[in-house]
């Protein structure tokens, strides 16, 4: 059975400058047994991208959402204009209104749909409301990570609006996808908001498999100092042997990954990884 793995769109472009690219973060997962779209980027910048990949989104099983952040979520509505054959998984709290704060200026960064336009649209629907769920033989989505690496705050800024006042944003709806193989599991992060570290503790203590590829989001832009320090080289795991850390990643720990870990690969829109 082989897994492919393609950036549908990611906020950097490689070598096919025929491609679109933004801020924000798609993932097309095939392999024998399930199609799947892990994020559909802010725009339908990735419907145009999986066309000129030669990659059929009508023919899709699941739609998986990380968190309901614009830059993950926003391009679904173009999704459903084209086909709402799928089943769309999304965590608790994925509907609740989203903002950026920062002193008396707020910002709505939420979703731009809402679960009546899934029933309209006459969309299959889930939450994931349990930590595991396999949704094709050895495919898993994860949620519900404990809190356990102290240096992994989410920053106070990210709030939700709930009954008339703002709270903190604890990022309950954020899930992962994680893919057994042979080598190991393949964990592919959104933004990662509740902490790389605790996620990817999660994956491997759920399903006790050690870790083999991590893509995407690790939210590593904001660390600083010994926080960034102590990321970096847990991804130096002796397991890990692929790390396309990409979107929210940063520049400084993309660098540093870049000039220090064996295991980088650069994880751009329109990248593809085959593992067998």
């Amino acid at each position: 059975m082989q897994l492919k793995i393609t950036t549908l769109i990611e906020d950097t472009i490689g070598e096919h400058k025929g491609l679109l690219y933004e801020h924000g973060l798609s993932f097309f997962v095939e392999n024998d047994n399930c199609r799947m779209l892990f994020d559909v980027g802010q725009s339908a910048a990735f419907l145009s991208n999986a066309r000129q990949l030669k990659i059929d989104l009508n023919r899709l099983d699941y739609v998986v959402l990380s968190h309901g952040h614009y830059d993950h979520s926003g391009g679904f509505k173009a999704l459903v204009e084209q086909t709402n054959q799928f089943t769309l998984f999304t965590g608790k709290g994925f509907f609740d209104e989203k903002y950026g704060v920062s002193n008396d200026t707020s910002e709505f960064l939420g979703n731009n749909f809402d679960e009546s336009f899934l029933s309209r649209a006459n969309i299959d629907h889930e939450f994931i409301r349990e930590p595991l769920r396999e949704i094709s033989p050895g495919v898993y989505i994860i949620s519900d990570f404990p809190r356990i690496y102290d240096d992994e705050k989410i920053n106070p800024r990210f709030q939700i609006f709930q009954n008339g006042s703002f709270r903190q944003d604890l990022f309950t709806d954020e899930v992962a996808i994680a893919i057994d193989t042979p080598g190991g599991l393949v964990v592919l992060l959104g933004c990662s908001h509740p902490g790389m570290k605790n996620m990817l503790d999660a994956a491997v203590k759920t399903l006790q498999k050690p870790l083999y590829a991590v893509l995407g989001g690790t939210h590593l832009m904001e660390a600083r100092g010994e926080s960034l320090d102590l990321s970096l080289e847990y991804l130096k795991n002796k397991n890990i042997k692929i790390i396309g850390a990409s979107h929210c990643t940063g520049k400084e720990a993309l660098d540093r990954l870049a000039s220090d870990n064996n295991y980088y690969q650069v994880n751009r829109t329109g990248s593809s990884l085959f593992i067998s």
